[in-house]
């Protein structure tokens, strides 16, 4: 656990509506599971730094990004042994690739990897747990109304598009964090077994049954019945000590 930390990035439109054919990576989050530490890039802490005013940041767009995206896989670099948990960042278009992809095109250099083995999807790991149709799409949205509602700062996909059109950096970095940190709580009670979903999965529905506390007093208790019969048994098939035999022999006689 103690390496296990979550990924989280906000970018422009999933669409051709964009100036690139990629879109812009606008924050990313990186938090920490076990202590709860957050480390987040963004371009407008980039452009901050830099003494970028605000009006100019979209001027500055691909140097700040380029920027911003060097910071981040300086971190990775950093933290060699770190394991990623992430929500369906799994291909080109939302992903570890994407990353990768605009840092080669900003940067001209190839991105540290992140290897395969080393990624973890929170929402397949749910999924494989409590069943594919456990929730209804969108699946992240109904999980949170579900286990404690919608964090104060998130921001839909719409939105953060939104937010990026309207220089809403602050707002939209908010918003990638609060992700990350309800990921962190969502993968807590994942481990304990305790996600709220809309329909039960009846395999892990046993699974929780015989795990529970009553079930397992319930098995001992039967364990031990098991026991005491079956030495009752054995003791009724004992051969008679001698003395004992030859009174029963005696008696037969008589």
């Amino acid at each position: 656990m103690s390496d296990l930390r979550i990924i989280h990035y906000s970018c422009q439109n999933l669409s051709d509506s964009n100036e690139n054919y990629s879109p812009r990576i606008t924050s990313i989050a990186a938090l920490h599971v076990e202590r709860s530490i957050m480390h987040s890039f963004s371009i407008h802490l980039v452009a901050e730094e830099e003494k970028v005013d605000r009006d100019n940041i979209e001027c500055e767009y691909d140097r700040l990004e380029g920027e911003m995206l060097d910071r981040f896989y300086r971190f990775v670099s950093e933290n060699p042994n770190a394991r990623w948990l992430h929500w369906n960042m799994s291909n080109i278009n939302y992903g570890f690739e994407t990353l990768s992809h605009r840092y080669r095109v900003l940067m001209g250099k190839e991105a540290p990897k992140i290897a395969d083995s080393r990624r973890y999807n929170i929402s397949t790991l749910i999924l494989k747990k409590y069943g594919k149709d456990c929730v209804d799409h969108p699946r992240m949205i109904n999980l949170m109304e579900l286990n404690g509602g919608k964090p104060r700062d998130m921001l839909t996909g719409q939105e953060e598009v939104e937010a990026f059109k309207a220089k809403e950096y602050i707002k939209l970095h908010n918003s990638t964090m609060a992700k990350a940190y309800w990921f962190q709580n969502i993968f807590w009670l994942l481990l304990k077994n305790k996600i709220l979903t809309q329909r039960s999965n009846w395999k892990e529905k046993v699974n929780r049954i015989t795990e529970s506390t009553p079930a397992k007093v319930l098995s001992f208790i039967a364990v031990l019945y098991t026991i005491s019969q079956l030495a009752y048994i054995g003791y009724q098939h004992l051969p008679l000590p001698l003395s004992d035999l030859l009174r029963s022999e005696a008696a037969a006689a008589e």
